[in-house]
């Protein structure tokens, strides 16, 4: 795979709903034909940048697709409830959710990323062991100066809305520390020990900006300007920073398995806190739709829309996933 620099794309992320036209590529091997028509989606913050400069780049060929950056938990509800034709989310269904929807789902990996420990303090470089992460969360180590830096106070931002990153943020928390485990455990809406909210990770960076000695944790491409990303340590000791290269390392490792939705919270090697992030479609029931969306999900599996990945601060899928990826995008009907 190419390395490519992970500074993030000057797209504006802010606002729930953009609508952009989406290519139905003529090309025979992408199997887009030349579909036309409206499509509504909605779910997870995480991927926001990518999907809507797929979206964006891909606006001239007639497929519009209007999708609303609501966080995870918002979009699963409305995939549900049938209000959209796919959702989108940072931590797939599982077989309670899925017994919910009546024309079935197939969860489809369409990009993956690094989650950053982000922070604001100039000047400071946060190298953090596994207790360290732990106990800035829970809010038992209160000051830069426990970390290393000068003196200041550290202020936690977390997320406000039911998320996938916090989902798999948490995880990586459970994962490390039976503290945290016991105490707070892994969802995408917990009870935070500190900090204040903000919704997405679009807010949660602004927040972050904006306060002097703010910490938390975002998607990589939001760190940006004034902030900096923590090194952390995995599953071998080793204290690694948030790279494309470090964060596919750990992805490597990760075992989808037949689903396509496997997960690891701590991995040995590589940037310890990363996730796949998933499309939601229907398996049956999508009607005219059909071909569209199919058109849709293969172009966002396409070569040239996962070389973008990287540029935009995520990490394209493995070979062997897109494979797994396309096959279960073809298996959705009328």
């Amino acid at each position: 795979m190419r390395r490519h620099s992970l500074n993030r794309s000057s797209t504006t992320l802010i606002g729930v709903a953009a609508a952009f036209s989406l290519a139905a590529c003529a090309s025979s091997d992408q199997g887009t034909g030349n579909q036309q028509g409206r499509l509504s989606a909605a779910g997870a913050s995480f991927p926001a940048a990518i999907y809507q400069r797929w979206f964006q780049d891909l606006a001239p060929e007639g497929i519009q697709v209007n999708y609303q950056s609501i966080g995870s938990g918002a979009g699963v509800r409305q995939f549900t409830a049938g209000t959209v034709d796919f959702g989108a989310s940072d931590k797939p269904m599982q077989a309670e959710a899925i017994a919910k929807v009546s024309r079935g789902v197939v969860q489809v990996p369409m990009t993956a990323g690094a989650i950053a420990v982000a922070y604001h303090n100039p000047g400071c470089e946060l190298k953090l062991t596994r207790e360290q992460l732990a106990g800035i969360f829970l809010g038992t180590i209160r000051d830069y100066s426990a970390l290393g830096c000068k003196a200041k106070a550290i202020k936690v931002v977390h997320r406000s809305d039911g998320s996938g990153t916090t989902y798999n943020f948490t995880k990586h928390l459970s994962a490390i520390s039976p503290e945290w485990s016991n105490a707070v455990g892994a969802s995408k809406s917990v009870q935070w020990p500190t900090g204040v909210g903000a919704k997405g990770n679009e807010g949660v960076a602004a927040q972050l900006t904006q306060i002097d000695g703010g910490i938390g944790y975002v998607e990589l491409a939001y760190v940006k300007g004034d902030l900096k990303a923590a090194a952390i340590q995995n599953g071998s000791g080793d204290k690694v920073v948030p790279t494309n290269a470090t964060a596919n390392r750990a992805l490597g490792s990760i075992d989808l398995g037949p689903d396509l939705i496997g997960s690891n919270a701590n991995p040995t090697h590589g940037y310890p806190i990363v996730t796949f992030t998933w499309v939601l479609a229907y398996a049956n029931g999508n009607g005219s739709n059909t071909d569209v969306l199919k058109s849709t999900f293969d172009y966002m599996l396409s070569e040239e829309s996962q070389a973008k990945a990287p540029e935009l601060g995520y990490v394209s899928l493995p070979p062997e996933v897109i494979v797994q990826a396309k096959a279960a995008a073809n298996t959705i009907k009328e």
